[in-house]
């Protein structure tokens, strides 16, 4: 009777483990090529980003609900470089692969909040872009910065109350069966399916979230699209038409970007089985290199853009003329 106890009490111990392995990239040659390659596309990102933040904070003409957004894009492509890139480099360059638990649990709760942050993001531009040329005439009355704010302020809650839920039941897991995860940072499936306890709790929150902060954001997206086609097909002009496209041109490569190596790797994963390294190089990628080219498609694209960065080159190059007279005097 007292072994059946002791057997008992060690099947439900709650196992807490100090810390995880994450594993990364298995018997790959010269897999620090590709880490170093990270640091790159991460300097990039960080200069890209910042100057789109800048140029909207600085700049009067860009104080307006769509580049509010656009500002808060910039944002979520900023907080998931930045808390995945620096940590992947830190444990894969320099050998450090073991993460405290909380440590493990507050990376994954900020890789995803800012992942799915741009997701939410790109939809509420999908909005902004729909009213704009569905509803010319009322968009400054639809689309107005306290509607923005507000819009804002509710998707960064309902993308915070989500993920939460999400990570808090992981605390529930007890993790004695191994510490090692097959992922390059601290993702939830792996994790979760480590623990030797119920996770079918996780497993159903994962599924939720997935549909509630990416699916459901892609089919309000793709469905503003449909009216704006719709409405495009109604402008008598070529030129007109034209106009309209362009205006949504940047914002299109954007979704197509974020979601196309997504659902890619999601489509691929059903049909049949992924090895661990190509799954890991594809959404690694796909982390690092979109929030990278966000800002670059924007500057290439959007007219605004490329008058402020005239202007900003103008004014430096004015400054530096002054210096170099001031200099010579």
């Amino acid at each position: 009777m007292r072994s059946q106890n002791s057997t008992l009490s060690l099947h439900t111990a709650f196992v807490r483990p100090p810390f995880f392995f994450i594993n990364g990239l298995n018997n790959i040659p010269h897999a620090k090529y590709y880490y170093v390659f990270l640091c790159f596309v991460f300097v990039v990102t960080l200069l890209g980003n910042s100057f789109v933040m800048f140029s909207i904070y600085t700049e009067r003409t860009f104080h307006t609900p769509k580049y509010m957004a656009v500002f808060n894009l910039a944002v979520a492509d900023l907080g998931e470089s930045t808390s995945l890139i620096p940590n992947l480099v830190a444990m894969f360059l320099f050998d450090s692969q073991y993460i405290a638990y909380d440590a493990c649990l507050a990376n994954m709760f900020f890789v995803f909040f800012f992942t799915c942050l741009q997701s939410l993001t790109l939809t509420i531009l999908a909005y902004d872009r729909l009213v704009a040329i569905c509803f010319p005439l009322r968009y400054h009355a639809i689309v107005t910065m306290p509607a923005m704010a507000v819009v804002l302020t509710v998707v960064w809650a309902y993308d915070s109350v989500l993920l939460m839920i999400m990570v808090a039941l992981v605390t529930r897991l007890s993790f004695c069966k191994s510490i090692v995860v097959k992922s390059y940072f601290c993702d939830h499936a792996p994790i979760f399916f480590l623990a030797c306890n119920d996770n079918l709790p996780n497993g159903i929150t994962g599924i939720v979230n997935i549909i509630l902060l990416l699916y459901i954001p892609l089919i309000l997206t793709v469905l503003s699209y449909v009216f704006i086609c719709g409405a495009i097909f109604k402008i008598a002009s070529w030129e007109g038409r034209v106009k309209a496209i362009k205006t949504c041109s940047a914002h299109l490569m954007l979704v197509a970007l974020y979601y196309l190596p997504m659902l890619g790797t999601y489509i691929a994963a059903i049909g049949f089985s992924i090895h661990p390294n190509v799954r890991i190089m594809n959404t690694s990628l796909a982390k690092a290199i979109t929030p990278m080219l966000n800002p670059i498609i924007y500057v290439l694209n959007t007219e605004e853009f490329k008058e402020f960065s005239k202007k900003m080159l103008k004014r430096r190059r004015k400054k530096t003329r002054t210096e170099i007279n001031n200099q010579n005097k």
